[in-house]
C-alpha cells in the first residue's frame, strides 16, 4: 500500500528508525479498516518521496503495533506525529492537508 520511499514502522524498529533518528520523522498512525487513513495515504507517499534524504516519512499500523499506539495516546486515526531527536514536535489528528505537514517538517529542517 505504501510508496517506495514510505517507511514501515513497527514495534521492532520504532526506537532505531524514529526515536534515534538524526533527521525529522513523520509517522502516520493508521489502520487498514480506516477510510480517512486510506484517503491520507497518497499524501504520506508524496511527502516520503519529496523529503527523501532530508526526513523520514512512514506509517505505523495501529492494529499490528498496539503498544506503540497506546504509548503515544492514539485515540483517533489517522493521527500523524512529527518527531525530532526522539521527541514529539507536533501531533496532527484527523485528515490534514499536505501543506500543514510540509510547513512543520520544513520548520524542523531550518
Amino acid at each position: 500500500m505504501a510508496g517506495q520511499h514510505t517507511k514501515e514502522f513497527t514495534d521492532a524498529n520504532f526506537e532505531s528508525e524514529v526515536l534515534n533518528a538524526s533527521e525529522p520523522v513523520l509517522v502516520d498512525f493508521w489502520a487498514e479498516w480506516c477510510m480517512p487513513c486510506k484517503a491520507l495515504a497518497p499524501t504520506i507517499d508524496e511527502l516520503a518521496a519529496e523529503y527523501d534524504g532530508k526526513a523520514k516519512v512512514g506509517k505505523l499500523d495501529t492494529d499490528k503495533n498496539q503498544s506503540l499506539a497506546a504509548k503515544f495516546g492514539i485515540s483517533a486515526i489517522p493521527t500523524v506525529i512529527l518527531f525530532k531527536d526522539g521527541e514529539i514536535k507536533e501531533k496532527f489528528v484527523g485528515l490534514r492537508g499536505k501543506k500543514d505537514f510540509m510547513a512543520s517538517i520544513d520548520a524542523l529542517l531550518e
